[in-house]
């Protein structure tokens, strides 16, 4: 089975890729297309020179690769994506011949995270409008809303969200997906020393989150922005 998580920043994304790689049985590619984001976008992102040095910046190569032989001839293969890589130019046909799933978190709690690593964070940049408009693709190509799971469900009750998760994919749930060694994995992207420093030093799931956090005024603008595309696929999202 191939995987494609679909995220935004800051939001679980890389404990999860971190979940399935402790299976065993799964091999996973970090944020694929994020060197070839950044040199369709220009934008200036730290350790940007060395991202696009180390990443592939053809698209389609990395579409070919996602849809490829897995590497390790693992029987699965999870792709951790961020859904603001996927600007113009980057196919999307690939995504047919993959399973989609979509990880959502409450946008002021991306923000406030977000806006702590990188200055004057944009709608485009939190990635909640590419992961509205990938997840209505799915739905029409496939007739049915794919599968959406919550960040905040997941750190409230770990083990019975996975569950929950690897039910509605087919897998068998195994408790090594709940805990990882300390200090980060191979496969992390090289940029891992900018964004990865909690979930380095975590060995599991952190526990549940607290009240939303204070925003200023021009970020609680954007999370009013961003709010109601949340709370659409909230709507459809794997129920505790």
């Amino acid at each position: 089975m191939r995987i494609a998580m679909w995220s935004g920043p800051r939001n679980l994304s890389t404990a999860m890729m971190y979940a399935f790689a402790a299976r065993g049985d799964c091999a996973v590619w970090d944020e694929p297309f994020y060197a070839a984001y950044l040199v369709r976008t220009g934008l200036t992102h730290p350790m940007r020179d060395q991202i696009v040095a180390a990443g592939a910046t053809d698209p389609a190569l990395v579409a070919t690769r996602l849809t490829g032989p897995v590497p390790g001839d693992k029987p699965h293969f999870y792709q951790k994506h961020m859904c603001q890589h996927m600007v113009a130019g980057v196919p999307r046909d690939w995504m047919a011949d993959v399973t989609n799933v979509f990880l959502i978190r409450h946008p002021a709690r991306v923000i406030a995270s977000f806006a702590a690593k990188y200055e004057n964070p944009t709608l485009a940049d939190l990635g909640i409008v590419q992961q509205a408009d990938l997840f209505d693709r799915v739905a029409d190509a496939t007739g049915a809303a794919p599968i959406v799971i919550d960040s905040a469900d997941i750190r409230a009750d770990p083990e019975g969200m996975l569950r929950r998760l690897c039910d509605a994919l087919g897998l068998e749930f195994t408790p090594a997906m709940l805990s990882w060694p300390a200090g980060g994995h191979p496969e992390d992207g090289i940029w891992a020393p900018v964004w990865y420093g909690a979930v380095h030093r975590s060995t599991g799931f952190a526990g549940p989150e607290g009240r939303l956090p204070d925003l200023s005024a021009s970020h609680d603008r954007l999370a009013e922005a961003a709010l109601p595309l949340y709370e659409r696929l909230f709507a459809v999202r794997l129920m505790p």
